[in-house]
């Protein structure tokens, strides 16, 4: 009987749901199913600008690391989930990312251009406090860019989609703190 009350007790500890992080006042899950697929919590950051809370990000992807490059070269989905703290322009958003672009594309910039174009346009006019983006790479299909509004466009490519990961992950971030956060190494 105790051995029963053991194992109902230890299977009931097991199956309860593990806690989601949060930053900033926003809960990050543990998981998130992409084409069926469970991607894990790899980590969260906050982006500042001056004195100001920006956005939060919850990094998911198939397999955790603390290693950047790892996590660009690896062909597996990965998404990013944007949280807006407050307020922002399509041109504060869409400049922030083709400034990262550039200083982590390099060369294939040019090759890169169209269809950084093409994202940008998929950004609403405005992204009020509280709406999301969320960016989801899947192997052989390319980069989801999904908007709280309900746009949603593919753009092709891994290599669209390692220039986008590298705005935040790359060897020049958008912020350092941000990058540690999204690669789990808290402080």
């Amino acid at each position: 009987m105790k051995k029963t009350l053991t194992a109902v007790l230890l299977s009931l500890t097991l199956a309860a749901p593990v806690m989601a992080k949060d930053i900033a006042g926003v809960k990050y899950p543990d998981t998130a199913t992409v084409n069926g697929k469970e991607l894990k919590l790899n980590g969260v950051g906050l982006r500042k600008k001056a004195i100001f809370k920006v956005y939060t990000v919850g990094l998911y992807v198939e397999t955790p690391t603390q290693d950047a490059t790892a996590l660009l070269n690896a062909d597996e989905i990965k998404r990013v989930r944007m949280f807006m703290k407050r307020d922002l322009k399509k041109e504060q958003i869409t400049e922030a990312i083709e400034n990262g672009f550039k200083k982590n594309a390099g060369a294939n910039l040019p090759k890169l251009q169209d269809r950084l174009n093409a994202f940008k346009n998929a950004i609403p006019a405005e992204v009020k406090e509280g709406q999301e983006l969320i960016l989801t790479y899947v192997p052989g299909k390319g980069t989801n860019v999904h908007t709280s509004d309900g746009k949603s466009i593919d753009v092709e490519g891994k290599d669209f989609a390692d220039a986008l990961f590298s705005v935040w992950l790359g060897k020049d971030p958008v912020d350092d703190g941000l990058k540690d956060g999204m690669l789990g190494k808290e402080d």
